[in-house]
């Protein structure tokens, strides 16, 4: 049930309406939040492991829960708050629940990250060379906790990145689970759109988005022109191999030890949205790039992600490409990767749901 207009603190309000800009895979927005009272309240997530391929054990997922929590953080310290979370550990592992409580700190200053909630966004078309300054360097890495470090890949290192995002959309846009998600959280025709990725933020041109569109109503099409029109060339290069080279840098964020459990991913995720505030605030655009990291946490645990044959093996044969440019350690640890650069915000981009539709209902409420 949809509970429209004010029905809570006016400040936990304000909180709340900054909190869901968070960022999460997809734009599926994993939360809803339960209020208990003026300073209290039960955030619900859930992932969506059982139909998208990509949600690996529900890890992207609880990461996007992290930068939830942390962007809660830093809103509640506009208002002198302290945000305490505390998960519930009897909680399904696909419905993670934790408690906030909004705890008074008169001596707390307003996180200036703030300022940067709502501008923050995923640009996928060209940003500028430019290399990273020093002092950027320097901000991004006083953003990360003790213990978390950013990799930079650039020069070289940046075109071998780019060529391996490249590869791996082969991946992405070859096997029917990942054509299955695709479908579902594209906004066709689209410049903005509040509960999945419009179209014209893809970084594809007018031309191409048409055919994409037709292309991919009907699995049969997709493999057609796989096969024999070479059907994956012009999104490939469009939305993975020129933007990878037209960046300062590709970027992988790398925790203290690998993560494995909730909380792990939970922490990394307060670290990324940090990082990327961060970047905002030096006028630098960012854009995920998860995927080869789930495909190999797919391999180094022996999963299976796809029924069609072959994609395995080159899963197996990407990870190592990404081990050989980061080091097997590190890539083993890593928890997040991205490009980078200075560049205008994108035009198109996902929005959210309004925050009366994000409020729990209770199952069998009316």
């Amino acid at each position: 049930m949809s509970r429209p207009g004010l029905l809570f603190d006016p400040t936990l309000e304000q909180i709340l309406d900054l909190a869901r800009w968070a960022p999460s895979g997809d734009n599926t927005q994993p939360w809803r939040f339960e209020i208990l009272g003026p300073r209290r309240l039960i955030v619900h997530g859930h992932d969506t492991r059982n139909h998208c391929v990509y949600d690996l054990d529900g890890h992207p997922s609880q990461l996007s829960l992290g930068a939830l929590l942390e962007t809660m953080s830093i809103a509640a310290s506009r208002f002198r708050l302290q945000l305490h979370a505390s998960r519930h550990t009897e909680a399904p592992e696909q419905h993670p629940r934790f408690s906030i409580d909004l705890l008074p700190a008169p001596l707390l200053e307003a996180d200036a990250l703030a300022d940067f909630i709502q501008t923050r966004s995923v640009q996928r078309r060209a940003l500028s060379r430019r290399p990273l300054s020093p002092a950027e360097r320097a901000a991004l890495a006083g953003a990360l906790p003790s213990g978390y470090q950013a990799y930079w890949l650039e020069g070289s290192a940046r075109r071998q990145a780019a060529w391996l995002m490249f590869d791996n959309a082969g991946l992405r846009l070859t096997m029917p689970e990942a054509w299955q998600v695709h479908r579902n959280v594209i906004d066709w025709n689209a410049r903005y759109s509040v509960a999945r990725i419009p179209s014209q933020a893809l970084g594809v041109d007018a031309a191409t988005a048409r055919l994409m569109q037709w292309i991919m109503q009907r699995w049969e099409r997709v493999a057609f022109f796989n096969r024999w029109l070479a059907g994956t060339l012009a999104p490939r290069l469009q939305m993975d191999l020129l933007p990878g080279l037209a960046c300062a840098a590709h970027f992988v964020l790398v925790a203290p030890r690998r993560a494995q459990r909730i909380d792990d991913f939970v922490d990394a995720g307060r670290a990324v949205q940090r990082f990327w505030l961060t970047a905002t605030g030096l006028g630098l655009q960012m854009q995920p790039e998860l995927t080869p990291l789930i495909f190999a946490r797919y391999v180094r645990d022996g999963r299976i992600f796809s029924a069609t044959a072959g994609m395995q093996e080159r899963a197996a044969a990407l990870s190592r490409r990404g081990a050989a440019l980061l080091g097997a350690a590190a890539w083993d640890q890593a928890i997040f990767m991205g490009r980078i650069g200075a560049g205008p915000a994108a035009r198109s981009r996902s929005l959210r749901l309004p925050l009366h539709q994000l409020l729990y209902d209770p199952p069998g409420s009316l």
